[in-house]
């Protein structure tokens, strides 16, 4: 069979192993006694020792016994720069072996552009010029650095020299230009070169799959094997992570079988890439074959296992996994955190990171802290957003764009709009997503016109806009009725953004043209779309039809959308919704019927509130709350007091078939944002506002219900249901719309 091998994160092609020139030939026995000292050395304070009897007996101004000891202080485990340096400057006459050794030590120190300067002082000593030695480090700093232009500037230089085709300057040359993503470069080299050593196929493999082409890393792969060149277990890594990317389990189990057949030898990175290709690629039963038979874990090996479990939302076996470990690192809790939220649970993720913060000698991340705002955000904590960024703030922790995106997005999806925009203001960098979450933020609460001209000023501050940023300023433009506004940014996209329309973008602008009233413009808009409508569009326009009561679009509407959804239940619903409003019952019945038939189930409403920290959930209806009594109690009394001062149960928003007044009224009364609020009112005092989250959409009865009470009990409410958000402050929405 053929061969295969697996790309890694990039790694570094090997460097050439250079000689020095001034190494004698024979060494007298002082010497040789010296050169053994130096190579024992096992920290500084020894070779320092060693330099000093070096120079009481002249033994320093022999070449290579100063080399040497100049190599060690530079090279070694226990290297200082700063002492590097004075050794080098005491060498009378540097060599071309100490130079290179000083630039080798400064493009892999924490400054990597020093070794230029150390490279210009090399080629200002007219006795010495670069060598095919001295290109490869500094061929290295500029991938540090990732500087393309100097990357080609030293590549020039290296062609030049006449040593642009040496393998070792050309491996180091593909090596930059992935880092730097010239791709087409880093082929031109790869083609260059006459004898390519496995180092070079690894660079290539391991550059595409770092840069987003795996599929050309496999591709290059089977030409390697054509061409019988012996893969080494750094191709396997590559070829593995190619195969997880592509999530090709086929052709990553036959990279396995290689590696048996040939007795690759399988280190542990080998053996965590190919557990890694497994899980990624969904066969957890092969994973945990090879997991049972590794002699040798770290936390890699367990951190793989749990994702893998992760993946297939078997979220057992993975907390099973994480009570094993050894030695629990938070790179695992971390995933289980991370599981949970990015899979539709982010109340067990808290859960999670609640027991985490219980953990001795384990301190959270930026990883940990993202997903757990992602998490507060999704399920409106509020408190324990406002906890980490305390923490963020108490352990000087930095405010990466990863970190500053997901505290704007949890303050603003926790309806502290206020704080979100102090976040914004406080950070000096800003990239495309942080720009984003702030513009989705602006949009979420109904600030139209001041998303807008966020996203002008994103430009000024020469950030471009991605996908993400315009699907949040179609939703602003949404909200506020800016209706031309969105259809010329639409129109902008592509010809002066350079960002092709993608199917989010046109269910947005079909919502825009919907929620506006221009029905017949949003079918016109449909019709001439060059992809086919998704199901995302049919639902804008259905939600449209419900909001403007345009029953025949409706049930076209629905239609379409059913054939590509069939067990969508919220388009079964919304029409249901529709034709109930329109006095349609019989159609609803029958409309009801196929759904019990089909076995399909409305998504019960539920609306959360948290206090002192807790997330409390109610349905409608709900008496599994241990404060239900406390909670109907208050709910009567508000009743009472709201019908005392003029309010009318708004009928029309019951949308099930109920004969009698009283009935139907009640049935209003048990909507769970009415019972949330409710709860609030009696665990908390003004002038707190009271923030409950809806998983649906807030009906007409419930909005006019929570004004009257911002009126009555002086309290600000603060609602988020699952389209915008609603402020209502002393009898009045601040939402231009509600629906």
């Amino acid at each position: 069979m053929a061969s295969f091998s697996t790309a890694q994160p990039l790694s570094l092609p090997r460097h050439p192993t250079f000689s020095n020139p001034n190494q004698p030939t024979a060494n007298n026995d002082r010497s040789s006694h010296t050169i053994s000292l130096i190579d024992r050395c096992s920290n500084l304070r020894q070779l320092k020792q060693i330099h000093a009897q070096m120079v009481r007996t002249g033994l320093f101004s022999d070449p290579y016994s100063a080399s040497k000891l100049f190599a060690i202080s530079a090279l070694s485990h226990f290297a200082s720069l700063d002492y590097a340096c004075k050794v080098f400057d005491q060498i009378p006459q540097p060599n071309s072996f100490t130079w290179n050794t000083l630039i080798r030590a400064y493009a892999s120190g924490p400054d990597p552009l020093r070794s230029i300067s150390v490279f210009l002082d090399m080629v200002s000593d007219s006795r010495f010029g670069p060598n095919k030695y001295t290109f490869p480090f500094l061929i290295k700093a500029a991938a540090e650095v990732s500087s393309l232009s100097l990357g080609q500037s030293l590549h020039g230089m290296a062609v030049k020299s006449a040593v642009g085709c040496d393998v070792f300057v050309a491996n180091s040359l593909i090596h930059c230009y992935f880092s730097c993503g010239d791709l087409d470069s880093a082929c031109k080299v790869f083609s260059t070169i006459q004898e390519k050593d496995v180092v070079s196929w690894n660079s290539m493999i391991t550059g595409f799959v770092q840069k987003g082409s795996p599929d050309k890393a496999l591709e290059l792969f089977k030409k390697m094997e054509s061409e019988d060149v012996k893969a080494s277990h750094v191709t396997m890594v590559g070829v593995l992570s190619a195969c997880a990317k592509t999530r090709n389990l086929e052709f990553g189990r036959r990279v396995c079988s290689y590696i048996e057949e040939n007795r690759v030898n399988v280190n542990l990175t080998l053996a965590n890439a190919m557990l890694d290709m497994y899980t990624k690629c969904g066969s957890i039963e092969d994973a945990k074959r090879l997991f049972d038979k590794m002699e040798e874990r770290d936390n890699v090996t367990w951190t793989t296992m749990l994702d893998g479990y992760a993946i297939l939302e078997d979220y057992e076996a993975a907390r099973e996994v994480l009570n094993s470990m050894p030695k629990k690192d938070i790179v695992a809790w971390n995933a289980l955190i991370s599981a949970y939220e990015q899979n539709g649970k982010p109340n067990e993720a808290l859960l999670v990171f609640h027991e985490l913060q219980l953990q001795k000698n384990i301190k959270l991340n930026q990883i940990t802290l993202v997903s757990t705002l992602s998490a507060c955000a999704q399920v409106g904590a509020l408190e324990l957003g406002r906890w980490i960024h305390s923490y963020i703030k108490k352990h000087g922790i930095r405010l990466n764009f990863y970190v500053t995106s997901a505290l704007i997005h949890m303050y603003s999806k926790c309806g502290d709009l206020e704080k979100a925009r102090e976040v914004f203001s406080s950070v000096e960098r800003r990239d495309v997503f942080v720009w984003s979450a702030m513009i989705g933020g602006l949009a979420m609460h109904g600030c139209g016109n001041e998303a807008l001209d966020m996203f002008y000023k994103m430009q000024e501050a020469n950030v471009k806009p991605n996908g993400v940023t315009f699907t949040n300023v179609f939703c602003a433009c949404s909200h506020s009725g800016l209706v031309d506004e969105a259809e010329l940014l639409f129109k902008e996209m592509e010809s002066s953004y350079g960002i092709v329309p993608q199917e989010k973008h046109y269910a947005c602008i079909v919502d825009v043209l919907g929620r506006s009233g221009y029905l017949e413009k949003a079918v016109k808009f449909i019709e001439a779309m060059p992809i086919p409508p998704s199901a995302s569009v049919w639902g804008a326009l259905l939600g449209a039809c419900k909001i403007h009561a345009n029953l025949s679009l409706a049930e076209r509407a629905c239609t379409r959308l059913l054939e590509l959804e069939p067990r969508n239940d919220g388009a079964h619903v919304l029409l249901s919704n529709i034709y109930a409003k329109s006095g349609k019952w019989e159609s609803v019945s029958e409309l009801r019927k196929h759904m019990r038939v089909t076995g399909l189930k409305k998504e019960p409403g539920c609306s959360s509130i948290e206090i002192d920290g807790t997330i409390h959930e109610f349905l409608s209806g709900d008496n599994e709350h241990p404060m239900c009594e406390k909670v109907y109690g208050k709910l009567n009394e508000v009743m009472e007091r709201l019908k005392a001062n003029g309010y009318e149960p708004e009928m029309s928003q019951v949308l099930q078939i109920i004969d009698e007044e009283e009935m139907k009224e009640q049935s209003l009364n048990l909507h769970s944002e009415k019972l949330a609020i409710c709860y609030g009112l009696i665990s908390t005092e003004a002038p707190k506002a009271i923030r409950v989250i809806k998983n649906l959409r807030v009906c007409g009865d419930c909005h006019s219900v929570a004004k009257l009470i911002s009126q009555l009990y002086d309290r600000e409410i603060i609602v988020r249901d699952r389209y915008r958000f609603h402020h209502f402050r002393n009898g009045q929405c601040s939402c231009n719309d509600f629906w």
